[in-house]
Order: C-alpha cells, then sequence, then structure tokens
C-alpha cells in the first residue's frame, strides 16, 4: 500500500510564491512519474505539470516560466514550487503518482488535494 500526503496549501497573495510537498510513503520499488494536477472551481482537473524519470518536466502553458516541480528521490518527496502567482492559480491541488512496487506492478496514486487560494 502506498500513501500521497500533501503539504503547503495557503492563501497568498497575488505575486507571491508557495512550495506544495507531496511525499510518498509505503512499498515503493520505483517511482516512476510524479504530477501536480489542479481543480478549480466549476472546471475540470486539469495536469500542472510532470515528472517522468529520466526526462524533462512537462508544464501547461498557463503555469511556465511561473512553476517549477522537482524531486527529492531519497524522501520520494515531489515538490512543487510556484512563483508569481496570479488569482487563476486558485485550485486544489493534487499530487499524482505512478509508482511501482517490489512485485514491479505499477499502479497509479492520488493525494488527498491541497487548497491554494491566490487573493488580495
Amino acid at each position: 500500500q502506498v500513501h500521497l500526503v500533501e503539504s503547503g496549501g495557503d492563501l497568498v497573495q497575488p505575486g507571491g510564491s508557495l512550495r506544495l510537498s507531496c511525499a510518498a510513503s509505503g512499498s515503493i520499488f520505483e517511482l516512476v512519474s510524479m504530477a501536480w494536477y489542479r481543480r478549480a472551481r466549476g472546471n475540470e482537473r486539469e495536469l500542472v505539470t510532470r515528472l517522468i524519470s529520466g526526462s524533462d518536466p512537462a508544464y501547461a502553458e498557463s503555469v511556465k516560466g511561473r512553476f517549477t516541480i522537482a524531486r527529492d528521490s531519497a524522501k520520494n518527496t515531489a515538490y512543487l514550487q510556484m512563483d508569481n502567482l496570479k488569482p487563476e492559480d486558485t485550485a486544489i491541488y493534487y499530487c499524482h503518482a505512478v509508482i511501482r512496487d517490489y512485485e514491479r506492478r505499477g499502479n497509479v496514486y492520488w493525494g488527498q488535494g491541497t487548497q491554494v487560494t491566490v487573493s488580495s
């Protein structure tokens, strides 16, 4: 069993910064990929950024140049650094991971979500 625990969501003013964390724990042989999605009120969930092992990260056009995904493999933790935040970034942010267990089975996991609100 694997668990993803997110943290770092908060209320921030436009132009401010936040860093989200997503820690994976449990039966983890390999973190194949980690990603961040978000869902704003009234909208569908959208991919913000994805980091696949051995590849460059990919970003949604709306966050390029402002958001950065990083991973600490030793801690099985992913981070989302969000700079120059805008009101339209307000959403619940979800961590997503593809993890291979010790029996080499790959599964998809989601975090519980963390609220980011950008408002003055």
